[in-house]
């Protein structure tokens, strides 16, 4: 490694800063990455392993009228909890800014083309470090349950292929073709570009891929501050069994989703970022367990995803803003099995191998946040992607390794300076 190669610093070991660690390495930084608890011990393991491409933000119209149905029902898609968070209050209100025709036609001329790149870079690590990580690259569908679902799914469909991709709209006779363990059904979208995984293995994997590139990883340690001088980054302040210490940095990405957004207090101010918590259930397959599903799918009312992984299926999803906690609320689970047995009739009664919750990072106008940080040289945010945090996670790390070293600047798009 030469000599005069950036010195960087990557806080936080999800995806994405794992990305980052990655794609640094490989354009010849010298990285550490400080992670403070292990690799992929948030919403990087427990998500549903869908790399869905391309699809429009949540901020759409009708979508506040929408919530306002739900957001107090504990079972229902969306959840918020009532309490006193101002915080919350004002990001909503300010989320409710965003959910017009405009921005979904600005979001989109953004995310299809990272989608497209979304792919590029899961080709191109699969293909170099042949991570097993149960990948299928054959699509998924979105299943509707009734016309009115179908409505919207075709809507959505719409939107997608007037930005390159090709989303194939099928009928009821179709889908029970093409997924016999489905019940009845009004239709779907399949969504032919977009692929799986399971992330519990991804995620570590590519971070001991990225160790082999020459990064180096460490686990157990909590980022305290950053240290600047003179505007610039110097590195950062940590805290490792106890023990207080700096490392030294030319550059710093903090990377750490839906926690230490503290970190970035006098540094260019709060990031609109709030945790959305989501759940899942891992049933094996069996008589009495999950069906053996063909492929992944999406039921699109309740909005639970099925992801078949090795002897399991995993049923994940749902949307709670109850703040930065790990609280597991039962109904919210049962949620996702009461959605699974009523389109999979043969659905059994087994208990789950793994329950679990984990925080996603939501930005205000449901793009991610990534790049610069204009009030001080040296330190770059890669935040915000929400449940897409698998989808766009090596398309991040490339372009914040490409902007770091001087390859190109991320997109002005995702600058978190259009906050500012």
């Amino acid at each position: 490694m030469s000599t005069d190669a950036p010195k960087v610093v990557v806080v936080g070991g999800g995806i994405i800063g794992v990305s980052c660690a990655y794609y640094l390495s490989c354009a010849g930084a010298s990285v550490v990455l400080l992670e403070r608890e292990r690799i992929a011990a948030g919403a990087s393991w427990g998500n549903a392993g869908t790399i869905a491409v391309g699809h429009p933000p949540l901020n759409r119209p009708g979508r506040i009228r929408q919530a306002l149905g739900q957001m107090l029902d504990s079972t229902s898609p969306l959840y918020v909890p009532p309490r006193i968070d101002p915080g919350l209050w004002l990001w909503l209100g300010r989320f409710a800014k965003y959910c017009t025709d405009e921005h979904v036609e600005h979001a989109m001329s953004v995310m299809a083309p990272l989608g497209h790149l979304a792919r590029e870079t899961f080709d191109e690590i699969l293909a170099e470090e042949r991570i097993e990580c149960d990948y299928r690259g054959d699509g998924y569908h979105e299943v509707c349950a009734t016309e009115s679902g179908m409505d919207t799914a075709r809507h959505e469909a719409a939107i997608i292929e007037g930005h390159g991709y090709e989303p194939e709209v099928i009928d009821r006779d179709e889908v029970a073709r093409r997924e016999p363990a489905l019940g009845p059904s009004a239709g779907a979208v399949f969504y032919p570009e977009s692929a799986s995984l399971n992330p519990g293995l991804f995620v570590p994997r590519l971070g001991e891929a990225a160790s082999r590139r020459g990064a180096a990883i460490r686990e157990g340690v909590t980022v305290e501050g950053i240290e600047t001088t003179g505007g610039r980054v110097t590195g950062v302040r940590h805290r490792t069994a106890g023990t207080l210490a700096t490392e030294g940095a030319d550059h710093v990405v903090l990377a750490t989703g839906a926690y230490g957004r503290g970190l970035m207090r006098g540094l260019g101010g709060p990031l609109p970022v709030q945790p959305g918590k989501g759940y899942h259930r891992d049933i094996d397959i069996g008589p009495n367990g999950a069906p053996r599903l063909r492929g992944s799918c999406v039921l699109a009312e309740s909005s639970v995803f099925c992801t078949p992984m090795d002897t399991f299926v995993r049923f994940a999803g749902t949307m709670e803003f109850s703040g930065e906690n790990d609280r597991m609320r039962p109904e919210r689970l049962r949620q996702l099995t009461t959605a699974a047995r009523e389109r999979f009739p043969k659905m059994g009664t087994a208990r789950p191998i793994s329950e679990w919750c984990g925080l996603r990072p939501m930005s205000v106008d449901g793009l991610p946040i990534v790049g610069a940080v204009g009030a001080v040289s040296g330190l770059s945010v890669a935040t915000g992607h929400g449940m897409l945090g698998i989808t766009l996670g090596p398309a991040t790390g490339r372009l914040i390794a490409d902007e770091i070293t001087g390859e190109r600047a991320a997109p002005p798009e995702l600058s978190p300076t259009r906050f500012d």
